[in-house]
């Protein structure tokens, strides 16, 4: 969204919100991400779920209903056996307003069997009434770069995140205010101001209820104490500081660095899955994979530039996108991380981009596309001797002699409860 402007979406239908809370607290009914409910037959004789299934948390703004669904369970390579190529969509500041990207971009993801991160602005979920409920580091309560929202704007942006959660989607934190440069901004804040933010990004999210008066609305159908693991911050500023707040509050990934296209490690702890730089046709440098980035080196600060050039950028960028790619699954495999915002800039030719970027790439054999959060489960459940030779590889490079004879070394004692690990002898 842009960073002035407010959130302004249509009133959520009653109907289709129940119906999916009724999802939610079955966990397993109906098609992946269907929102069109069960069938007749279904209708006539439901089944409902016991309602120890859903427990409110709070206010009821957000709730406890079971594991999440469409959620895979991660399993540790064979020795040998070739990594799966790994692409993450995720998108800054996710929030529902009149351009429906959010909705969109769910759909997209569902026809092409994916699953997204979407980093939500706690403000997002703040009335503008109530702003000065929140008290931004460095600066004066009621203080947004992004500003706030209105009802109508978070009831529809309650929607789209309760069913993403239930599509098997991650929901994260793009913070609040989202303060950039000198001044105040995050890159001068303290681990301790970090950690604030943080809690009050949580808060907003656990209350909106409670600042809206929506009191009757479904809840989120997630503790998110429990659900937020992960975070980019603000223009990729203050990462060092956030990295340690994020640590000591049970985070465990950030992607808020630049790297190139080769396998992830830890960093202060959490996993480090940096966006990465990627070939920019028409350029000899490399490309940030952020739509913002390639609209600044395209038409600088003009969101709306030349409109002459609005399909040539979208092009540059799907192509830069698809070269990076390529580049890893036919190379390192590394994961190929891309960041997005739900924005109209140059004419939406970068939405076009990203929609194309996800045809191409998430059907492919061998492909997952995946949230962060998934992503950080699959490395989790690998033996670090092989993550280690992974990242060895340089960009774009191959193992030379396959990847049978690379990966074919003895593994370390899989983690408990991997599938496929040894049976312990007593």
């Amino acid at each position: 969204m842009a960073a002035t402007q407010r959130i302004a979406a249509g009133a959520v239908v009653a109907a289709a919100v129940a119906a999916s809370l009724a999802g939610c607290a079955t966990g397993t009914g109906g098609s992946h991400g269907s929102e069109e409910g069960v069938s007749g037959a279904e209708k006539a004789k439901p089944a409902p779920a016991p309602k120890s299934l859903v427990r409110l948390i709070g206010d009821g703004s957000t709730a406890y209903t079971g594991a999440q669904p469409h959620l895979p369970r991660a399993e540790r390579l064979k020795p040998g056996q070739k990594p799966p190529q790994f692409v993450v969509f995720s998108w800054d500041g996710a929030g529902e307003d009149s351009q429906k990207l959010f909705s969109h971009f769910r759909k997209v993801a569902r026809d092409n069997h994916a699953t997204m991160t979407y980093f939500l602005s706690g403000v997002y979920m703040l009335p503008e009434e109530k702003a000065d409920l929140y008290k931004p580091p460095q600066h004066s309560p009621g203080r947004s770069d992004i500003g706030f929202n209105d009802e109508q704007g978070i009831a529809a942006t309650v929607k789209q995140l309760r069913l993403a959660w239930l599509e098997g989607n991650e929901i994260g934190t793009h913070f609040n205010g989202h303060f950039c440069g000198k001044n105040g901004g995050v890159g001068e804040w303290s681990v301790e101001e970090w950690k604030d933010e943080i809690d009050q990004a949580k808060q907003f999210v656990k209350t909106w209820k409670s600042n809206t008066g929506m009191k009757k609305a479904p809840p989120l159908p997630f503790d998110y104490d429990k659900e937020l693991v992960g975070a980019r911050t603000p223009c990729l500023e203050g990462q060092k500081n956030f990295m340690t707040a994020a640590r000591r509050l049970g985070f465990r990934y950030d992607t808020s660095g630049v790297n190139n296209q080769v396998w992830p490690g830890r960093k202060q702890g959490l996993w480090d899955l940096s966006m990465q730089l990627v070939p920019f046709p028409g350029h000899r440098y490399e490309q940030l994979t952020m739509d913002y980035n390639y609209m600044v080196n395209q038409s600088g600060t003009a969101t709306q530039g030349d409109r002459a050039k609005f399909a040539y950028w979208g092009d540059q960028m799907r192509d830069s996108l698809l070269k990076g790619f390529h580049r890893a699954y036919d190379g390192n495999r590394a994961p190929l991380i891309i960041g997005n915002h739900f924005e109209s800039w140059n004419g939406g030719t970068y939405m076009r981009a990203v929609e194309q970027v996800v045809e191409h790439v998430c059907n492919k054999p061998d492909v997952r596309c995946v949230s962060f959060r998934q992503l950080a489960d699959w490395l989790d459940a690998q033996d670090p001797a092989a993550l280690a030779r992974m990242r060895t590889l340089g960009v774009g490079e191959a193992p030379k002699q396959g990847w049978a004879s690379f990966l074919s070394g003895h593994p370390a004692p899989a983690p408990k409860g991997v599938p496929g690990a040894p049976a312990v002898k007593q």
